[in-house]
């Protein structure tokens, strides 16, 4: 073999290790809390001067005690502080995500499954608000949905707001879960209280969690997860009124799926929870333009983990997730150098 294809080689494996996140320059990771038996499903946001993370605590991933969840705040993303715990009666309290609303308030959309003997019996998603200065949050409370499409098992998994309506997919199972009936509606609100239908998505394969992101076009871009058939995550679009999709398929499947925009919006940047085998990580994806979307970095994580939070604030990205990788299920913090990220997207060519 000639030199010059040696050294091509090295070049290339070089990259691609420094590619897949083995050694991320710069990249800060943080364990922020695991006072809970079991603690999960995070989100992140910035409001007004803080950082918000949220996520439930329980006493494990499903059944068992029903779970909470819990609101930490943060000025520097290292001191953290507890703010609330939301909790209701007779419901598990899952997936908890924020946005803020119109009227300048955080808003926390929540899953409500109901459990009698560890059977489950039913879902109804719940909502809090926070106060205008993001000091207090409300008691969690019932939304209210589309009788047209309402059914045994609502979950309204993230809402992102877009000139003054609420957007979110609400994914529907029946009693046998992922045997069906199943179904999957984008709906919309104003006060993210009460949701009605947009439109229907025909998409196979159990779609449910789904990330909804809208781009300066107003194009809706949603990232869905599915759990049969080949398990590939799909990723759909549709322009105003949003009733007509477009799907396409992603390289790997999904669990916990989130995703943003760059400053520009000519890359698209997603967390999620990758599956090889046996063996689940949580990693970091990017998609330049029209192209597929490629592995940029693998945050230290393993066994449960996943469930992303993503703000892109000062000169770094700043990522929530969850991971059992040093024991018990925990939450953590990845800071990320915006300039790595651009340094590691602009080698992908």
């Amino acid at each position: 073999m000639k030199l010059r294809q040696l050294i091509s080689i090295y070049f290339f494996m070089t990259c691609a290790f420094h590619l897949l996140g083995q050694k991320a320059e710069n990249v800060q990771i943080t364990k922020i809390w695991d006072k809970g038996e079991h603690n999960a499903f995070t989100d992140l946001i910035r409001f007004k001067g803080n950082f918000y993370c949220v996520f439930r605590e329980g006493s494990g991933h499903v059944g068992g005690s029903d779970g909470k969840i819990r609101i930490l705040q943060s000025k520097d993303g290292q001191i953290w502080n507890e703010l609330a715990l939301l909790e209701k009666k007779g419901f598990d309290l899952r997936d908890a995500k924020l946005s803020i609303t119109p009227q300048g308030r955080i808003m926390v959309i929540i899953g409500g499954s109901i459990y009698v003997d560890k059977i489950l019996k039913g879902r109804i998603p719940h909502v809090s608000f926070s106060n205008s200065t993001g000091t207090t949050f409300s008691d969690p409370e019932s939304v209210e949905i589309d009788p047209t499409i309402v059914s045994w098992g609502d979950w309204i998994w993230r809402v992102t707001w877009h000139k003054g309506i609420g957007y979110g997919i609400d994914y529907q199972v029946g009693p046998d879960e992922r045997k069906g009936p199943t179904s999957l509606f984008l709906v919309k609100t104003l006060d993210g209280k009460k949701y009605t239908k947009v439109s229907k998505l025909e998409l196979s394969g159990f779609p449910n969690e789904a990330t909804i992101r809208i781009d300066k076009q107003n194009t809706m871009h949603t990232m869905i997860r599915r759990e049969l058939d080949d398990k590939v995550g799909v990723m759909a679009k549709s322009t105003y009124p949003y009733v007509d999709w477009t799907f396409q398929k992603m390289p790997m499947r999904l669990g916990g799926p989130n995703f943003i925009f760059d400053k520009n919006q000519t890359n698209i940047i997603a967390a999620t929870r990758i599956h090889e085998g046996t063996n689940l990580s949580t990693r970091i994806y990017v998609k330049k333009g029209s192209e597929d979307f490629k592995e940029i970095i693998r945050l230290p994580s393993g066994g449960d983990t996943s469930y992303a939070g993503m703000v892109r604030y000062g000169n770094y990205l700043w990522v929530s997730y969850y991971s059992s990788h040093e024991g018990k299920a925990s939450i953590y913090l990845a800071k990320i150098p915006l300039s790595y990220l651009k340094k590691v997207i602009h080698q992908l060519n």
